[in-house]
């Protein structure tokens, strides 16, 4: 299994004093030196973390790089121009702290079909971000995106045993879903050292995406190492 490190909060912690370290592209550096398989970073429309340089940055490191960001005109022009090599199409709300659930792809199917095909014409993969809800998965197959990226934050915040492997019967049976009618399917969001072990059991599952426990531990044990402990957790 694949495992893609989200960046994000390293900018986080940049823009929380507007200073110019620490950078994300030397935490993307160090991800890849501890076996990340790609980097992930999301270019929200407010610019709340990372920047457009940012992106750049990374793209120039020639690691693989999943741009998330939501379906607008502008992010279609900049991913075009910057190609990275998959875009993941994501909600946004300017007040939520983070993602706060999947794209709606079938209330937005339209739209969706028009932005997929910019991007695929440009030679970008393209993935949607999906709760692992049936309608969503067959919906993102009719637009023929190549992957979806199953919403993990149910299972991840679920309080209870019982809740959690609720959760994880759903996703497992998305996933089945997906991959019989041909779709490839990520996985992210929530995802910590602990509560990947479950996840991983899941056949199908071709990469995890995951952000902010892999940057928290880092502060502990450095970005390196921080990837590498779970890359082991999900060995």
């Amino acid at each position: 299994m694949r495992l893609g490190i989200n960046i994000d909060h390293v900018a986080t912690l940049r823009q929380a004093r507007q200073e110019k370290f620490p950078d994300p592209s030397d935490a993307a550096k160090e991800c890849i030196a501890g076996g990340a398989d790609g980097i992930v970073c999301h270019l929200r429309e407010d610019r709340r973390h990372i920047q457009d340089y940012d992106v750049k940055k990374i793209k120039e490191l020639n690691a693989r790089l999943d741009l998330e960001m939501a379906a607008t005109d502008e992010m279609v022009r900049y991913a075009i121009k910057i190609k990275p090599d998959m875009v993941t199409l994501v909600p946004e709300k300017r007040e939520e702290i983070t993602t706060e659930g999947g794209l709606d792809v079938v209330k937005y199917s339209k739209k969706l079909k028009n932005v997929i095909k910019k991007l695929q014409d440009a030679g970008i993969i393209v993935s949607l971000f999906i709760d692992p809800v049936s309608k969503q998965v067959e919906e993102s197959a009719v637009l023929c995106a190549k992957f979806i990226e199953i919403h993990t934050g149910k299972y991840a915040n679920a309080k209870t045993a019982d809740k959690k492997d609720l959760q994880l019967k759903i996703i497992g049976t998305m996933v089945q879903k997906a991959r019989l009618i041909g779709l490839k399917i990520n996985a992210g969001h929530g995802l910590d050292y602990s509560n990947v072990k479950q996840i991983i059991k899941i056949p199908g599952i071709e990469e995890l995406n995951i952000g902010f426990s892999v940057v928290a531990r880092s502060v502990f044990v450095g970005m390196k190492q921080a990837v590498i402990e779970m890359k082991e957790a999900i060995s």
